[in-house]
């Protein structure tokens, strides 16, 4: 991913806990304080950590609105699409009202996912002689998430319900207010609306981190002693408790609707109140038994569990405003969810990159969902920037949203309108134009394949990758112009000269790793034999020699069909890249992105961040799609257990709900506090992962890589 956590980004990302509720509108005038909130806007929030143990929504496109979980609670919700998250988070808080004030994120808690094949989830906190259990779904008809809260205790307790709105991704400027029962935020757009069955017996809005629910509860010991009616706009924060003790009371449910305008927020929250949380749960369940039923039974090889998991976070990923396109994580990682320096609008993983979208679509055609990847090329057709290139990534409605080139994303819909037989004329001709901008491009000083970055987004020069990538685009767009009656042969003949030259401007006889030639990360200046030194970036400190940086890039040439499995370049360079940037792990051996890489956690386990003197040092972890790029090169090599091997491995990484992340640990610091192998606060789910593990169980079923591009390899490898 580009350049764009543990235990303190918890406590930063949680200013005042940020919370929610629905306060009945006649308490709001008898209570002190009632009224206007003081002290706004408040402090600036920040979002949850990016490690999710859920991600759900109903099936249909009649509810636009996806839930996470993160920490015990409800993190972020996202509505009208998903590019925009609306809620920080949700959470109870839980007090005897003298003695002790507790949230679920700070107690023992845990989160199960009891049927893979519906993404509806079950936590579970234990606290201070309490237990409560929480269920969640959308409403398969509207746009609302339902909390379904049972809680016993041996005396009685008070429940408060916490809520931070972020309306439009933001909520800087949210106004909150009580209507109809419900505690209402809106901006200018959109509207939030919580409620709960039973009604609240005392509620209160404020500012984050000034006066707002949880900051009043835990300074006063679990009492409210001001009851705001009002607050905005700002950082609000909504605190309302339910009607339940424990004992008399142990079941509640909880609504949070969202609608263009708060009696609209209001109306989703009430009709899937009185319909039930049975009822939409049951509704919510065929939505997603119905469509798995449409695809064949995952392939005997793979984890049946995992498998499902997958095509269900997949199909979750994409947007239901605009179909095709499928987001590479619901998540803000590290940085991007708390700095404003490296993210002025907070956002990135919740974009659609064309190269994760290429992913995403052969991972869901392999696994049977055809329409899905048809969905995707339509998306980028659309999407396709007027002088012909595909943009860094784009929001879901398809606009730009970082501008750098990257010409393997270009390339990307090529191979995947090969792949899916799309010979069209409409196809073709937006293909062709991105044919024209491959060949015509050129930057300071450089022409293609030279790219301004290749696919790790944080360094331009002439990658392995990219070219492959881009070859084999070029070939798969000239066979496709030849289907529809046309002649493609200025791209071939491109394609035939960078595909002859891809070893000249990245195979190294000089580099420090063997005195046998090796495949560098990049060069930038198509000398791999020249000590061109570069910055890493990502807190890496001066500059390393291009022929001491390496990644194993290299191996799209081979899945590709640009070069041969058995290429003795590629042989030595798979032994360069094993002793100098994989780890075996009890999760097998997995691979860094490439040698020094800093985009990743801290030594203390902490965050990554950039540009701040107080971080000398951020560790780049283990990357399971490497596994999964590693297993496909081995089919290829005829070796069909050493890539059902990379496939277990893969599995071994997934979280206790079987989502599966863009990192995990290896044994740098803060190892051994953590273990090697298991995931790490990064993006998780991340969509490539999940993507990758569902291509590589058909490859293994099938005995070779399902996306692998035979026309190139006809032309190539004859």
């Amino acid at each position: 991913m580009t350049t764009s956590r543990r235990d303190f980004l918890r406590a930063a990302a949680l200013v005042g806990a940020t919370a929610a509720v629905a306060p009945v509108p006649a308490l709001a005038d008898t209570r002190p304080g009632g009224g206007a909130a003081p002290g706004g806007p408040g402090a600036d929030q920040t979002f949850t950590p990016a490690d999710k143990l859920g991600f759900g929504t109903a099936r249909g496109a009649t509810s636009p609105v996806w839930f996470t979980l993160e920490g015990g609670r409800l993190s972020e919700v996202y509505h009208p699409d998903l590019s925009t998250p609306a809620s920080r988070e949700t959470q109870w808080v839980v007090t005897d009202g003298h003695s002790f004030v507790e949230r679920v994120s700070d107690v023992r808690h845990s989160t199960e996912l009891p049927d893979p094949q519906v993404p509806a989830y079950r936590q579970t906190a234990t606290g201070t002689g309490w237990t409560l259990t929480t269920r969640y779904v959308t409403d398969p008809a509207r746009a609302s998430v339902l909390l379904d809260l049972e809680f016993h205790t041996s005396r009685a307790l008070q429940v408060f319900v916490l809520h931070d709105p972020a309306l439009g991704g933001e909520g800087t400027a949210d106004r909150a207010f009580p209507q109809d029962g419900a505690l209402v935020a809106t901006d200018s757009v959109t509207a939030s609306a919580l409620l709960a069955a039973g009604g609240f017996s005392e509620s209160t809005v404020g500012y984050a981190g000034v006066n707002d629910g949880w900051t009043e509860l835990s300074a006063n010991h679990g009492r409210l002693t001001a009851h705001y009616a009002t607050a905005g706009p700002g950082n609000v924060v909504q605190l309302a408790r339910l009607r339940l003790d424990g004992r008399s009371s142990t079941r509640e449910l909880v609504a949070l609707g969202f609608g263009a305008t708060a009696g609209e927020a209001v109306r989703a929250a009430r009709t899937s109140v009185t319909r039930g949380f049975d009822a939409a749960a049951k509704a919510y369940a065929a939505g997603w038994h119905e469509y798995l039923a449409s695809l064949p039974a995952a392939p005997k090889v793979a984890d049946r569990r995992l498998h499902t998991t997958s095509v269900v976070a997949l199909a979750c990923s994409e947007d239901k405003r605009n179909p095709g396109a499928f987001i590479a994580s619901p998540t803000m990682p590290w940085a991007f969810g708390f700095d404003r320096a490296v993210a002025p609008q907070y956002g990135s993983y919740h974009l659609v990159w064309p190269r994760d979208l290429y992913q995403i679509a052969t991972g869901l055609l392999a696994a049977g969902d055809r329409a899905a990847a048809g969905r995707a090329l339509d998306y980028l057709l659309r999407i396709q920037q007027p002088d012909g290139h595909w943009a860094q990534n784009t929001t879901v409605a398809g606009e730009p949203y970082w501008t750098s080139v990257q010409l393997d994303e270009t390339a990307a819909p090529m191979l995947l309108a090969w792949l899916l037989g799309r010979h069209d004329s409409a196809t073709v001709d937006k293909l062709a134009r991105g044919g024209d901008f491959i060949l015509s491009f050129a930057k300071d000083g450089h022409s293609a394949p030279w790219t301004e970055q290749e696919r790790w987004e944080e360094q331009n020069g002439y990658s392995p990758s990219t070219i492959a990538s881009v070859v084999a685009g070029l070939v798969c767009l000239a066979d496709l112009l030849r289907q529809a009656g046309r002649d493609g042969s200025r791209y071939l003949a491109a394609a035939d000269a960078w595909q002859r030259a891809v070893d000249g401007w990245t195979v190294t006889h000089t580099g420090p790793y063997s005195p046998r030639p090796y495949y560098t990360r990049l060069t930038k200046d198509g000398n791999p034999d020249a000590g061109t030194t570069y910055n890493l970036g990502n807190n890496n400190a001066g500059e390393v020699d291009q022929r001491a940086v390496v990644d194993a890039g290299f191996l799209e040439l081979v899945r590709l069909g640009v070069k041969p499995a058995a290429d003795p370049v590629v042989a030595n360079s798979l032994v360069v890249v094993d002793a100098q940037i994989s780890t075996v792990t009890p999760s097998g051996r997995h691979w860094h992105r490439y040698s020094g890489d800093g985009y990743g956690e801290q030594a203390n386990g902490g965050p990554w961040d950039v540009n701040r003197s107080d971080i000398e040092r951020t560790y780049g972890r283990l990357w399971p799609i490497f596994a999964g790029e590693r297993g496909e090169y081995e089919l290829l090599r005829g070796d069909r257990d050493a890539a059902a091997g990379r496939l277990s491995d893969m599995a071994a990484t997934a979280g206790p709900t079987g989502l599966l992340p863009e990192q995990a640990w290896d044994k740098n610091p803060p190892y051994p506090r953590v273990r090697a192998g298991t995931p790490t606060a990064s993006a998780t789910p991340l969509a490539w992962t999940h993507a990758q593990y569902l291509r590589l169980a058909w490859s293994v079923q099938k005995g070779r890589p399902v996306e692998y591009p035979d026309v190139v390899a006809r032309r190539y490898l004859r």
